[in-house]
């Protein structure tokens, strides 16, 4: 009796566990200071994200956050809500997305990311070369 209840334990566990992953990544994130929300999309084969939401989305002078420091000049004049800031990446084992990137729109810089779904928290690895020279931030799903 204790092994079967021990059994259907594990199981509805484990069906607990899947159920929190059933969305993967996609869905709404927020970031840890809470600045600013992604939304992540599947687009075509690989995921991509969207800053949706700003705390502060305009300038001091009211208007809209431009993306001032992008490298591109072309996108200087675009709005930093709504850019895209991370593509590229590709599902693999036990909630692990990889092979994109992460764009920083306040410092204007592009790098390597590797993103760790754990539940309702999303380990966000950004780095230059290898991933033991990055930094880590773990973004919380929001409704």
């Amino acid at each position: 009796m204790k092994n079967l209840t021990l059994f259907v334990a594990s199981i509805l566990l484990a069906c607990n566990i899947f159920a929190q992953d059933s969305k993967g990544i996609i869905g709404k994130w927020q970031n840890p200071s809470g600045e600013g929300r992604i939304e992540i999309k599947k687009v075509g084969e690989k995921y991509a994200g969207t800053l949706y939401w700003l705390k502060e989305p305009n300038d001091e002078n009211g208007q809209p956050k431009k993306d001032k420091k992008n490298p591109d000049a072309s996108k200087r004049t675009r709005t930093i809500q709504g850019s895209q800031i991370l593509e590229g990446f590709t599902a693999k084992d036990n909630g692990v997305y990889e092979g994109g990137t992460i764009y920083d729109p306040k410092s204007g810089k592009t790098y390597s990311c590797k993103m760790t779904l754990k539940g309702d928290k999303l380990d966000i690895r950004g780095f230059v070369g290898l991933s033991l020279l990055g930094r880590t931030e773990t973004w919380t799903r929001v409704e």
